[in-house]
């Protein structure tokens, strides 16, 4: 089998992007999906990521992590929005539905807005936070990110007994004109150069200490902006993640039996 592929990345995180709308991709597949992640033996992604029809709106986007789970990509959504433009199925705006429901956005020259669900619910661990955007992130504020050593910190706060399921963890850095975040992602189980959700979720969070949306934050992989409205109960709405979303190159992969 042969499986046309495109490969998009945000601000470092990147993707397999796939046009499915004639609906061939064995989505229950997970070792499949593990293989066109995988850097050294696939094509190398943070995410697979499947574009298909949807009855009603512009188009459906089905995301998976690289261990076959699923839940919202923020960055994800903006490189699928981008790649249902060079489809040809969207112009400058769209709607669409993915792992936790209904979103819009639109496009700013080459920047996607996308637009994430109200935030109703934080809560806070003494000097940290918890925050869901559609995916579940632990914001933790440290002094400076390039000390953090990633993957041992975050994945015994991932895989901590208080959060059922998992989380992702978020290590923030104050700076004067925003925050730097570093994220260690569940279902990649590493540190990404970006997360858009875990962003969100950080920017959110530095409300709560002086912070005014917009929010710039710095990742690894490059700049994003996040936009919010805050209520007195301190619900969040009307958040955007607004970043570029980069085509990176395409091909073509040969799928055998073990795939």
């Amino acid at each position: 089998m042969h499986l046309d592929f495109y490969k998009y990345q945000g601000t470092g995180n990147d993707f397999v992007m796939i046009d499915d709308r004639a609906l061939v991709f064995p989505m229950e597949n997970k070792k499949l999906i593990g293989h066109l992640c995988d850097r050294k033996m696939g094509i190398g992604a943070d995410g697979v990521i499947l574009i298909q029809n949807h009855p009603d709106l512009d188009f459906k986007m089905v995301y998976f992590n690289p261990d076959g789970s699923q839940s919202l990509c923020g960055n994800g959504s903006r490189c699928a929005i981008a790649f249902a433009k060079a489809l040809g199925i969207i112009k400058e705006k769209t709607v669409f539905e993915t792992t936790d429901g209904v979103h819009d956005a639109f496009f700013d020259g080459d920047i996607v807005h996308f637009h994430l669900h109200d935030v109703k619910e934080v809560s806070q661990f003494g000097q940290d936070w918890f925050i869901n955007t559609g995916s579940p992130h632990y914001v933790k504020i440290v002094e400076s990110t390039d000390k953090v050593d990633i993957i041992p910190e975050g994945s015994s706060i991932r895989y901590s007994d208080r959060f059922e399921g998992g989380t992702n963890v978020n290590f923030v850095e104050k700076t004067k004109d925003g925050i730097v975040v570093r994220t260690y992602e569940r279902g990649v189980e590493n540190e990404t150069l970006s997360c858009g959700t875990g962003v969100t979720a950080c920017a959110i969070a530095s409300s709560f200490f002086n912070y005014e949306s917009p929010v710039k934050v710095a990742t690894k992989g490059g700049e994003l902006t996040v936009s919010f409205d805050q209520t007195e109960n301190n619900t969040f709405e009307n958040i955007y993640l607004a970043g570029p979303a980069k085509f990176v190159f395409k091909g073509n992969i040969e799928l055998s039996k073990n795939n």
